[in-house]
């Protein structure tokens, strides 16, 4: 644990996928049962469009196309009055595993025990998401977090020679402000390790020395349910960091998919989305921030010992002039 430079790096954190992770649908279904939308319907020609646009020479990409087409839905009105205090009322909507949002409580309750209590560590809760940002703001599990990176909505856009200095105005969402996809969810990653939510100074592409960064990889577990996280689980494991495949209940497929992870050595373990105090996957996550604490205190006491020794002392007496 470094005790100099801009950070303590005194945080675990844990980062969480959504869909599928935390949730066992996908967040946009109360949006879809609110305007009487076919949720099926949406995702078939959502998963048909890279092709559609591909015959006119157009490359989309398949893990954010869906935001357009959603923006489609707004314009002809199959969402007329969707806004994103609208998409944050439905997010109290979302459906969760057993456990959420007692999970996070729980994880962040095992650094205020025995000799961790006295040092200083906390639990950090991320989402890095595909899905929708304000959703997630106004889910059961917002209080819990500490950071969401996901895509977002600009609701009325600035028009050409608009005076900036005044408040965006609201309205229907119009435009897409920022989205993630898997693989730039490692950028988010990054963002966490470096601190930039928490020290607008620093960017994503700031020069730190590692054991200078707010959340040093090795101080990571990454949760996710699939394969499309796998650059994600690759950067955070390569850096020392955990991360751990969940598949929902009585889904063998999704079983066999995360069995797969494990086996190609993309994860360090796997498990049931279920997050009940008594599960294996909670055991294995609180084990192993655990294990994360014990290793930041011995290597406090490491610097402080070497500290110590390093303190100039009175010469024995028999070697005074």
């Amino acid at each position: 644990m470094s005790t100099k430079g801009l950070f303590y790096q005194n945080v675990i954190a844990v980062i969480w996928d959504f869909d599928q992770t935390l949730s066992p649908h996908y967040m946009q279904r109360p949006l879809f049962e609110a305007y009487g939308v076919d949720e099926d319907a949406f995702w078939r020609e959502v998963n048909a469009l890279p092709g559609y646009y591909a015959r006119a020479g157009i490359t989309v990409q398949r893990d954010t196309c869906y935001l357009g087409h959603l923006l489609s839905y707004v314009e002809h009105g199959r969402f007329p009055d969707l806004s994103n205090a609208r998409l944050r009322e439905l997010g109290g909507e979302i459906a969760f595993f057993p456990g959420v949002p007692e999970v996070f409580g729980r994880l962040r309750a095992i650094v205020q025990e025995g000799e961790f209590r006295y040092a200083d560590l906390r639990v950090e809760h991320y989402v890095v998401s595909t899905g929708l940002a304000e959703m997630i703001r106004g889910s059961r599990i917002a209080d819990q977090l500490d950071g969401v990176w996901a895509s977002e909505f600009i609701e009325e856009p600035a028009e050409p020679g608009e005076d900036l200095a005044g408040t965006p105005r609201a309205g229907r969402i119009r435009q897409i402000a920022g989205f993630l996809d898997n693989t730039s969810k490692t950028r988010a990653i990054f963002e966490i390790n470096k601190g930039v939510n928490v020290e607008r100074s620093v960017t994503v592409n700031s020069a730190i020395p590692e054991e200078e960064r707010r959340v040093p990889m090795r101080n990571m577990i990454y949760v996710a349910d699939g394969p499309s996280d796998v650059p994600s689980f690759s950067v955070v494991r390569k850096h020392g960091g955990l991360a751990y495949a969940v598949y929902p209940p009585d889904d063998e497929e999704r079983f066999r998919q995360a069995v797969a992870l494990l086996d190609s050595d993309r994860v360090d373990a796997y498990g049931e989305a279920d997050y009940t105090d008594t599960s294996p996957t909670y055991r294995w996550l609180a084990l192993k921030i655990r294990d994360m604490a014990k290793r930041a205190v011995a290597e406090r006491k490491q610097t402080l010992q070497n500290r110590v020794a390093r303190e100039p002392s009175h010469a024995p007496a028999e070697d005074r002039g």
